[in-house]
Order: C-alpha cells, then structure tokens, then sequence
C-alpha cells in the first residue's frame, strides 16, 4: 500500500521564532524526514500541489473543479461554462500594505451571502451569473464563449492573511473584469449587508478575490484508488477523476483499518489541512498545538505502519514557504539508523539557508 500525505505548511515560515519552532516534541516526524529522500520545488499553493499530485498540469481550473466537489451544487457544472471562484473577503490597508482577510475571519451568514449575490446578479447579469455554494464559498458562472487567458491569480489560501499587490493581471483579456471589479466593490460598499455588518462592528465584505478560471475537463486521470478529504476542490477532482472520495478519518489507525483490505499496490491519497490556517494568521500557539495533535494522531502510527506493517511507501508532501517539499520513504529507508534526525527548528533553518524567504511571504 503506498499512501501520499498532504500536509500544507508542515514547516512554520519564520525559521528564527524560537518560541513556535523550539522544544516542538514531534519525534516521529523529525525521524520521518531525516529517513526519506528529499526534493524540493519552488514555492506553490495548497492548490497546485494537490493537482500536482492527481496528475494535472500547470493552470488547472479549480473554480470548476471546487464547485464539482460543492456538497449541494447549484447547478449543472457539467456544462461548457467558464467557471471563476469569487470568494468574499475583507481589504483592509495596514502600514502602507493592504491586507486581505478571508471568510474565515468574516463570520459571513448564509442569508448575507444569497443578498449579496442577488444584488450582484441584478447589477451585473451581462457578466455573467453568481452563484452561493456556503456562505465562504462563492462562484461566477461566465458565458461559455468567454476567454480569459491564462488566469494567474493565486488561491485564496496563498493570499489569506497576507499583504496584496494585485488582485487581476493586467492582460488586455483581464481588462473587462477589473473594471467590472471596480465597481462591484462599490456596491459592496453601500450594499445594506455591509451597513448593518458595520453597525454590529463586524468587518464588511468589500471584495471579492476572484481566482482559479476555467472550465471543467473532460477526463481527468486516476492516480490514487482512493482521495481522502472534505476540502471541495480535493471531492471535485476524485468525482471527475471517478476516485472514491471520503472524509479525512481522526487519524491513522482510523485510516489504516479502512483500508486495510486493499489491494497490496493499491494508492491513497490523505490531505490534512490543520496546519494552514494558524501559518497564514500567523498564529505560533495555535501551529504547535495542531502539529502536536498531527504526530500523535498521524505521523507516529504512519511511522510504526511504515517499518512494521502494511504501509510500502509514504510520500509527505507540504507546500510551504520555503517551496513545494517532499519526502519519500520506505520500510527500508525507515531503518537506515544513521540518518541522524534534527529539531523541526533546524530542519526550517536549513531550508533558509538554501532559499531564504522574503520578508513579504
């Protein structure tokens, strides 16, 4: 059985903050990395490195592909049309840099959500259609003659707590919709929602983060026999793909007795995502304690499964910002006792000393 972990910012960006890296107590981890071969790539989103590892290329369209995985779909996504996420999210301006908060810091109703799509759809149905899949996740449908070029606008995961420089390419195809979200920002700015959100001193909605165009492919391959997670886009590329798509269990001996009468060859994919939001909040307290909980609940019983039981192969990839990082290991790998394994502090150290990271990541 081989098994791919996904683990989306497993290294905490700041290599010198000692009181978040030093005494973490993550044995089984630290072992793990220094017993696996190690590659690294330059940096990507949570986003391309999961197309990454379902076999897509470069540009993949995740606004389909999310709003394929939407739990209740608002329509037929199956459709020629060019699909664009259009999250909400709150710009603020913060020493000179303009910072962007996403719907996890908002507490957006569901109720909130549908009125303001309304009265976008009322403004601007020569744009196209909006659709509210939760309150967090929002979609624009385009007519299927739209082009729009290659939309490279980063994830809203790779932007989120983050200081903004540009929210649209200025490529002639992008010229139509910046000024379209110019003036949709205004009436977000005068929408009713964001009155009375003003008035209970919550953040308003003032933007929309708009990334991941496209249209959804046709044939997808199928990598893994079996995709473990909630996270929409991630159940949208095991529908298209026809991969078996489930909830990510509590934690490794859940998963590992799940499928512990698969096929000896047979492939999983498992994607974590606990470690994402305290990294781009910037939350240390908050990364320990979940990085804690992973090696408890994860990274020992993988361990153990990986020198003693049914697992062959476990690749650990993390999309951080040091780059795109990946370990591969096996039983054998696991005994080379040798390998002398290092603090997680001195593993964020020495992937700086190779890449540094710019003070804006």
């Amino acid at each position: 059985m081989q098994l791919t972990l996904l683990v989306p910012e497993l290294v905490w960006p700041e290599p010198d903050d000692c009181q978040t890296l030093d005494t973490l107590a993550c044995g089984a981890l630290n072992t793990l990395i220094a017993r696996s071969r190690f590659t690294r790539r330059p940096p990507q989103s949570l986003e391309a490195t999961l197309t990454d590892a379902c076999g897509l290329p470069a540009g993949a369209p995740y606004a389909a592909l999310r709003c394929f995985g939407e739990s209740t779909p608002a329509v037929d996504i199956t459709n020629d049309a060019y699909w664009i996420c259009a999250d909400p999210v709150h710009l603020r301006f913060l020493q000179e840099r303009l910072i962007l908060a996403d719907s996890s810091c908002l507490g957006i109703e569901l109720d909130e959500a549908h009125a303001i799509a309304d009265e976008l759809n009322r403004q601007f149905s020569e744009i196209g259609t909006f659709h509210v899949a939760s309150a967090e996740r929002w979609y624009l449908q385009l007519s299927s003659a739209t082009d729009l070029g290659e939309f490279d606008v980063p994830p809203l995961s790779a932007i989120a707590g983050r200081s903004v420089e540009r929210q649209l390419p200025a490529t002639p195809q992008m010229r139509g919709l910046r000024q379209w979200l110019n003036e949709a920002q205004m009436v977000l700015h005068g929408h009713p929602v964001n009155a009375a959100r003003d008035d209970s001193g919550r953040m308003p909605i003032n933007s929309l983060w708009l990334w991941g165009g496209g249209r959804l492919p046709q044939q997808l391959p199928r990598p893994f026999d079996s995709l473990w997670s909630a996270l929409p886009l991630a159940v949208g590329l095991g529908r298209a793909a026809g991969i078996p798509t489930r909830a990510v269990p509590p934690d490794a001996a859940t998963f590992l007795a799940s499928v512990g009468r698969s096929a000896p060859g047979s492939r999983h994919l498992v994607l974590l995502e606990d470690l994402l939001g305290p990294v781009q909040y910037e939350n240390g307290d908050g990364y320990r304690s979940a990085l804690q909980k992973l090696e408890n609940d994860w990274f020992a019983p993988l361990r153990q499964a990986l020198t003693r039981g049914p697992l062959k192969q476990l690749r650990l990839e993390s999309s951080t910002a040091y780059g795109a990082l990946c370990w591969q290991s096996t039983p054998v790998e696991q005994w080379k006792l040798w390998r002398r394994t290092q603090p997680l502090a001195t593993v964020a150290q020495n992937l700086a000393k190779v890449n540094p990271i710019r003070a804006s990541a």
